[in-house]
């Protein structure tokens, strides 16, 4: 009854920029570090631990492949800098589209997981091998895998939380290394996806990040999360590649103010 992911919304940017939002996030990092550091007396500590990285030695490293001077060169002999320029991204809509979807509230709820954390890049090729990983470990008879659900509630665009789930209750057998999380209270735009996957789910989670999402002028994103619910393969006769298999991507909203 395997039932596998195959959209991480935040990878879409790849596809529009041709750049992965890891990369746009540290070379503008890597761009207002330089900039600070020519102009203010901040130390290269301090500036490293403001720009998230764990050390000056990792921050120095970083730095140097990117501008290919060293942060001390920049402070004291001026040397010139590469920058990376803001991503602005301006959408063109030619016709219109259908979305299937709802706002639906739903309660605070609990599902029984299997997490494991990532980074975005490269998240498109690991997600799937966590799946098969999954099953592959006899995990399936604990967690079907009725969601996917992703987490990242900085909504810092580094690495989030990956989540193999199902809806939790209290006679579902808890094992070693398994994890009970709550995800709060939201309105959702639950939107219905009928197709195989993994490119009909891809498609849809496209336009829900690069137009839905853009164009609404009621709803806005609310929180780091993002569901994805598989109906049960077995129901159809091809499982997840029928050509009518059902799925739902669930979004987090809130009003706009």
């Amino acid at each position: 009854m395997a039932r596998f992911p195959w959209a991480c919304p935040w990878e879409y940017v790849k596809m529009i920029c041709g750049i992965t939002i890891g990369e746009y996030i540290r070379n503008r990092r890597l761009t207002l570090a330089a900039h600070d550091l020519m102009i203010s007396d901040e130390t290269v500590l301090d500036i490293a631990l403001k720009y998230r990285y764990e050390s000056p030695d990792s921050f120095s490293k970083a730095f140097y492949r990117f501008h290919n001077v060293h942060p001390s060169e920049v402070r004291r002999d001026k040397k010139h800098i590469k920058g990376y320029a803001p991503l602005q991204l301006t959408i063109s809509l030619q016709g219109g589209f259908l979305m299937d979807y709802r706002i639906e509230r739903k309660e605070e709820f609990k599902v029984i997981a299997n997490l494991r954390e990532f980074v975005y890049e490269g998240c498109q090729e690991a997600i799937p091998q966590f799946w098969q990983e999954h099953y592959s470990k006899g995990l399936g008879k604990y967690i079907c895998g009725e969601l996917g659900i992703n987490i990242d509630l900085s909504m810092s665009n580094v690495k989030f939380e990956y989540l193999i789930a199902d809806f939790y209750n209290q006679d579902k057998e808890v094992t070693e290394n398994l994890f009970i999380k709550t995800i709060p209270a939201f309105d959702w735009a639950i939107f219905k996806c009928i197709g195989y996957l993994p490119e009909t789910m891809q498609k849809l989670n496209e336009k829900i990040y690069t137009q839905w999402l853009c164009n609404q002028k009621d709803y806005e994103f609310a929180a780091g999360y993002c569901i994805e619910w598989y109906d049960d393969p077995r129901k159809y006769s091809l499982g997840t590649k029928d050509p009518k298999y059902y799925s739902e991507i669930w979004i987090p909203v809130k009003k706009r103010k």
